[in-house]
């Protein structure tokens, strides 16, 4: 639920489903000493060479403007054609050496420019990285479908299959899952509708830019806070990130809640001022709904239809039947099979918990029912009247800095890697990206490195995310890993510490879970790197519950004043209010994972968003108190790439595993036991896509997962049976 980054998703060579290593609209470079040097063309354009300096190389930020991302971008292109061209035309009869290697070689100049340009995007999107992407996405997606149309590449793949047998089971999975891509991109369409495909794919690449643009012109905007009235509830920490997001858009003397989650929800969770949370709620939740140039409606009416007209083009019932035909669950009847388990025990949570509220709402003399804008603030008196807990009591803990080494330290304990600051010592995009060097404990030997890029600024897209800037190789000579995490964190004034709650503290270890599946990984071939959309979440997730492990908390969650470890009263308190608001939480996902795949099982994807919206809550009994955590109008996910359209469900398909993943450490008695951990790096993230993902689990497991364990984490009622023959 943490991840909105929207840049154009381009695949690097033919590599099979993306290659996105850790997370989900992440594109990946891939370097080798081998075929680099011959796929670069002359220039004194740098984002042409190979990534050179330490390290194995690392990106040149310093380096690029948009002119420059033009050029490296149509003259990858044009190398990477070149480059299948001569596999596609070899005379030589197929095999793994001749087609397979060398097209794991293939694109790098492209790769590592739509690598760049997609971080430009996503974390400094200027006007001209804005129109450079209007620009230049449909061109991407033309070329990317000349890869699956051209007959003679695909006969070769076919040949190459057909004489799998030989191969090691590596091999014969980068085939398989290769010829399946092209397979379910249109390479055994006619040309006329291979011609109607490809319109389709431009068509949408424009469509997700446009709105891409939409939405984030919608998130740099603010609410101003013109009064110290208008602070009442707010802690010196909130006051002081307002303050500062004032100055630093020339506002000195008043105070903003910038646009985007981590300055809504802690202004909805504390402001006493009912007047201003509305306000505040109102323009979080309309953006790119507003009937104005920035208006989405019409791009998704758009998009969905063109999706459809895709899938039926490629002889599948709807878009999610094309989109889930690579993942866990493989159908969208498991997928809805699964949301509607938990769904009817969320709602049922919810009107307990607005029951909970609305009595302590009445005894301010409130005179009306609960709202949307109302929940967060009722339910932090509700948590406070229950479990006497207060979350300006917990944020005093939870400074960034120490969250940030907190990760990386528990990331020791299990794995065994380290982590040294070097920052200056390479080229970053931004002064505020910090970066480390990654080693392995007992050997020295070098891994990786690891971005963070951890404040909220304008043209930053919202919300958190990861992206893998280039993934582990060993096919061609070992090629290590260089990940990132983006947060939006609001700075504190200038000299104060960042205090961030306990839910930012979970979404930095969960974010910090994604890079660790790409630093952790082994994979020969890059074509192997990425997993599947449903499986992707669950090293991230399952990497949130280190947070409030007792020796994480000791080392790193002491109060920013008087330096003293959290108090075991406090944790206590915490934990006894962990399944508090569950409800709420679980609501606000799931309606919005159900509406997506409701969307994108219509046939005909003709719809009305607004309406179809409102009618499918409707239809689902949606708490009149709750809004979707992401309404249509904003939803990027689903709307900036394909990258998780009929996928939103994987956030919860991945919990199942990740609860039952977790509770295989409490059962051996130990968050940080040496031999489940080592289970868990040696079946879940090394492997990559190399091994079956449900086979992975089983392996790492003894069995399939049991949704019992999410449902305990939930605080739900379980059922009598484990969940079986799922796919999981």
């Amino acid at each position: 639920m943490h991840h909105v980054l929207r840049p154009v998703t381009i695949l690097a060579g033919i590599l099979i489903g993306g290659c996105a290593a850790t997370d989900q609209h992440s594109v990946t470079s891939h370097e080798s000493s081998a075929g680099a040097a011959a796929a670069t063309p002359v220039s004194n354009n740098p984002l042409l060479a190979a990534w050179a300096g330490p390290y194995g190389g690392v990106p040149p930020w310093d380096q690029g403007n948009p002119e420059r991302y033009r050029e490296a971008l149509i003259a990858g292109l044009a190398g990477r054609k070149k480059e299948l061209d001569a596999i596609a035309n070899n005379p030589e009869p197929p095999s793994f050496d001749n087609t397979f290697v060398p097209s794991q070689r293939a694109g790098r100049v492209l790769a590592r420019a739509a690598l760049m340009f997609n971080v430009m995007t996503g974390n400094m999107r200027s006007a001209e990285y804005q129109a450079l992407n209007r620009e230049i996405a449909p061109q991407l997606a033309a070329a990317q479908d000349a890869i699956y149309f051209d007959p003679k590449l695909f006969q070769r793949i076919e040949a190459v299959y057909a004489a799998r047998q030989a191969l090691t089971p590596e091999q014969q999975r980068l085939v398989e899952r290769t010829r399946d891509a092209f397979i379910r991109s249109g390479a055994r369409l006619n040309a006329e509708d291979k011609q109607k495909l490809s319109l389709i794919n431009q068509t949408l690449a424009g469509l997700f830019a446009q709105f891409s643009d939409k939405v984030l012109a919608d998130e740099n905007t603010w609410t101003v806070l013109e009064t110290r009235a208008d602070l009442a509830g707010l802690s010196e920490s909130l006051v002081a990130s307002a303050a500062a997001a004032a100055d630093e858009r020339n506002l000195k003397g008043k105070w903003l809640i910038i646009n985007t989650r981590s300055s809504v929800d802690p202004f909805l969770t504390f402001s006493t001022r009912r007047d201003l949370r509305e306000k505040v709620w109102r323009k979080f939740v309309d953006r790119g709904d507003n009937g104005d140039a920035n208006d989405t409606n019409d791009t998704i009416k758009q998009i969905v239809r063109a999706r459809a007209e895709r899938a039926k083009l490629l002889g599948f019932a709807s878009h999610a039947h094309w989109r889930m035909l690579d993942t866990m669950a493989k159908d969208p009847a498991k997928a809805e099979e699964l949301m509607m388990r938990v769904w009817p025990a969320a709602v049922a949570r919810v009107r307990e918990e607005v029951a909970a509220m609305q009595k302590i709402a009445d005894r301010d003399g409130a005179k009306s029912p609960i709202q949307p804008w109302d929940y967060r603030f009722y339910a932090e008196r509700v948590r406070k009247a229950q479990y006497d807990l207060d979350q300006n009591e917990i944020k005093p803990y939870f400074e960034l800095d120490n969250m940030i080494h907190a990760a990386f330290w528990t990331a020791e304990q299990l794995y065994g890697v380290t982590f040294a600051e070097i920052t200056g010592q390479v080229p970053v995009f931004h002064p505020d990206v910090r970066v480390w060097e990654v080693k392995d404990r007992s050997t020295g030997r070098h891994v990786g490195l690891f971005y963070g890029d951890y404040f909220a600024r304008a043209g930053k897209n919202s919300g958190a995310w990861a992206t893998s800037y280039r993934v582990r190789e060993k096919f061609d000579g070992e090629v290590t890993p260089l990940s990132s995490n983006n947060n939006n964190f609001i700075k504190g004034a200038p000299g104060e510490p960042v205090l961030i709650s306990l839910d930012d503290a979970v979404t930095l270890f969960h974010e910090f879970g994604h890079a660790l599946h790409s630093l952790l990984s082994e994979v020969n071939y890059p074509g192997l790197g990425g997993t599947p959309r449903d499986f992707v979440e669950f090293p991230s997730q399952v990497n949130e519950h280190w947070v409030l492990a007792r020796p994480v908390l000791d080392k790193f969650a002491r109060h920013y004043q008087t330096r003293e470890p959290m108090p075991q009263a406090l944790l206590d308190k915490i934990l006894a209010s962990k399944r508090f608001n569950q409800g709420f939480k679980t609501v606000e996902y799931l309606s919005a994972a159900i509406v997506d795949m409701d969307l994108h099982t219509r046939p005909d994807g003709d719809i009305d968003p607004e309406r179809f919206e409102r009618e499918d809550l409707q239809r689902l009994g949606m708490p009149k108190e709750i809004v979707m955590r992401h309404r249509l109008p904003q939803f990027s996910h689903l709307f900036g790439s394909d990258s998780y359209s009929a996928g939103y469900y994987s956030y919860l398909w991945s919990e199942v595993m990740d609860a039952d993943a977790w509770h295989a450490f409490l059962e051996a008695g130990n968050p940080f036991d040496p031999d489940t951990a080592r289970r868990m790096r040696e079946f879940i993230l090394a492997p990559g896509n190399t091994t079956d993902r449900a086979e992975a689990f089983r392996q790492f497991r003894g069995r399939d997962p049991d949704v019992n364990a999410l449902l305990e984490e939930r605080g739900f009622p379980t059922r009598a049976e484990p969940v079986a023959d799922r796919g999981h």
